[in-house]
């Protein structure tokens, strides 16, 4: 069983659309390359800053372990972190239907994600779900 929950590759539409509330914070408006999925999610900018126009692969994962085990000799573990450069840690913390959508929510230590797309490509998810946010310009 894959521990892979959503993995899309998606494009930066927009940075604080609605204005700067924090100064090492930035909300992106991104769109799916699959033409289905929206995502909307808070990172700190000042640590990973993103633009518009670029492409950046989005992966939410239930562990960092490709093995899918915590249980490795020493020195052996192989980490989904070493392919990516922004990684965050949270809780799913509503899911919901939106139009023809389902919506889930995340929130990583008080930055959010909301992430909308059909119900077959959301089916992974569930509620209280722990899961690790990676991402990498393309």
């Amino acid at each position: 069983m894959s521990n892979i929950v959503f993995d899309e590759t998606f494009k930066i539409v927009g940075i604080d659309v609605d204005g700067k509330i924090y100064d090492k914070v930035s909300r992106i408006d991104a769109k799916g390359e699959d033409g289905i999925t929206d995502m909307v999610l808070d990172i700190n900018s000042e640590i990973y800053p993103v633009f518009v126009n670029k492409l950046y692969r989005m992966v939410l994962s239930r562990t960092l372990d490709l093995g899918g085990s915590d249980n490795h000799p020493e020195g052996k573990t192989i980490s989904l972190a070493d392919k990516f450069e922004y990684i965050m840690h949270g809780l799913l913390y509503k899911v919901a239907e939106e139009s023809s959508k389902v919506a889930v929510y995340i929130s990583f230590g008080g930055l959010q994600l909301k992430l909308c797309s059909a119900p077959l490509n959301m089916s992974k998810f569930k509620l209280d779900q722990r899961l690790f946010l990676l991402l990498r310009k393309i």
